[in-house]
């Protein structure tokens, strides 16, 4: 018998990774039929510096770490396999610009979808300049310059007199090379399809804010490892996204000037830093293990260099969010995301650069079921919300066919015998047999021979008994 496997999508299944500078990560989730998620698996992967301020450095590295994860998914998940997955990208060269496209409705007419849908694919079709389109942000809509939030079905005052219809888009654009490098080492190395580019900050800022949030004003400003994000919005729509180059590693480097390694480095900036003077720290020290010994390092020293690195990211941030709204407007403040954003002190020093309240946040309620662990940590809070947004089935399983099952002989193993026509069965009676060959003489040596040998087999056996 011979089985004949198909591969079942299992349409519930989203796998999606996180290409950060400091971990690549990746994750598992199911969905269920109210669309909330439920993690299935979720591992980690060191870069090994193949990811740099988000953006894909070293292409082999990257897909050895993407490998390593579907390997290790692939192992528990009991004969399913992983065909796709969603990558989520977040490099400096990230940045929405504006676009405007415009249609002339006729005298007498309303807006319909097929206007909008028009605009839409006007808007699909602009290439940016140097640059590649990754997100086509839902836009704004103006007919002959008053704003609609739902146009369709409005016309203008004047009957007599066509109308133009606006749609105001953001373009979340980054450089050419992203896409390409993300093809490379995952669609040709790794052998998976790319289900989907997703822009993380938005990802994650759909997965932190609230409608109300989004509608009072509020942004979102996300502390990575290589990179730092902010992404404001205002009456429920995105004011701009923009990537400024400097992390928490940059941080960690700066305190290596103290002659230290990375690794102390970072222990220091966690344990013992602070982006603001720390009170009656004057004559505090802290002593670290090196290989040639202990070594002792001044609070003063260790903070001095912290604090002048934070405020220049603090001060950058601060010029971004100005850029696309005053303050005041911000009615929901500003939210703090990744990890960098734990360091102490961060959160003080920006409020008091920015003077209107700034606060934590977690995923929002009733998008994952259980894992509290990871949906409060910010190391997986990204993935999470690259998972969320996955809406294309990413694992498949091999499904035997039982329609193509083969009987066997249950003592042979034998396949079904031949059935012939009867054409064919007539053919073969009617053919004449083949004249059986002679048989060759036997010479008398020969038949003593075959008589002894088979005398001398018995004469032995009975011998023996």
């Amino acid at each position: 018998m011979y089985k004949k496997l198909r591969y079942e999508v299992m349409s519930d299944y989203i796998v999606a990774i996180d290409l950060g500078t400091s971990h690549i990560t990746g994750i598992v989730g199911e969905k269920n039929a109210d669309g909330i998620f439920s993690i299935i698996a979720y591992e980690t992967e060191n870069p090994s510096s193949c990811i740099h301020r988000g953006n894909i450095y070293n292409v082999e590295n990257t897909a050895v770490c993407v490998n390593n994860l579907i390997r290790k998914f692939e192992a528990g998940l009991k004969g399913r396999f992983i065909d796709r997955v969603y990558v989520g990208v977040g490099g400096q060269s990230l940045r929405t610009i504006d676009h405007i496209e415009a249609i002339e409705i006729k005298a007498g007419q309303v807006v319909s979808d097929a206007d909008i849908l028009a605009l839409k694919e006007k808007c699909e079709k602009f290439k940016p300049e140097s640059a590649d389109a990754l997100y086509i942000v839902p836009p704004m809509y103006f007919v002959n310059g008053r704003r609609e939030v739902e146009p369709v079905g409005v016309s203008s005052k004047n009957v007599e007199k066509p109308f133009k219809l606006e749609a105001r888009y953001k373009i979340v654009v980054g450089r050419p090379s992203i896409r390409m490098d993300i093809d490379k080492s995952i669609k040709d190395r790794c052998k998976k399809e790319v289900a989907g580019i997703i822009v993380a900050p938005l990802a994650l800022a759909d997965a932190m804010l609230s409608k109300e949030e989004k509608d009072l004003g509020c942004a979102l400003v996300d502390f990575g490892a290589g990179v730092t994000s902010v992404a404001v919005y205002k009456d429920g729509n995105l004011l701009s996204m923009s990537v400024i180059p400097f992390g928490g590693n940059l941080i960690t480097r700066d305190i290596t000037s103290l002659q230290v390694t990375e690794a102390v480095a970072e222990y220091l900036k966690i344990e013992h830093g602070s982006a603001i003077p720390v009170k009656d720290a004057a004559d505090k020290t802290v002593k670290v293990q090196m290989e040639g010994g202990e070594k002792e390092i001044s609070f003063n020293d260790l903070n001095a260099i912290i604090e002048g690195r934070a405020k220049e990211i603090t001060e950058n941030v601060y010029a971004r969010i100005i850029e696309a709204i005053d303050l005041k407007y911000l009615g929901s403040g500003i939210v703090l995301a990744g990890c960098a954003s734990l360091m102490k002190g961060l959160q003080a020093l920006l409020t008091e650069k920015c003077k209107i309240k700034i606060r934590y946040s977690a995923l929002r309620d009733h998008l994952v079921l259980g894992h509290g662990d990871m949906t409060g940590n910010p190391q997986y809070m990204q993935v999470i919300s690259l998972m969320l947004k996955g809406t294309q089935a990413c694992v498949s399983q091999p499904v035997v066919d039982q329609a193509v099952f083969v009987q066997t002989d249950p003592v042979t193993e034998e396949g079904p015998k031949k059935d012939y026509s009867s054409f064919f069965r007539r053919k073969k009676k009617d053919k004449k047999p083949e004249p059986k060959p002679e048989p060759e003489p036997v010479t008398k040596e020969e038949d003593e021979k075959t008589k002894n040998g088979i005398g001398g087999f018995f004469d032995e056996f009975f011998k023996e008994v």
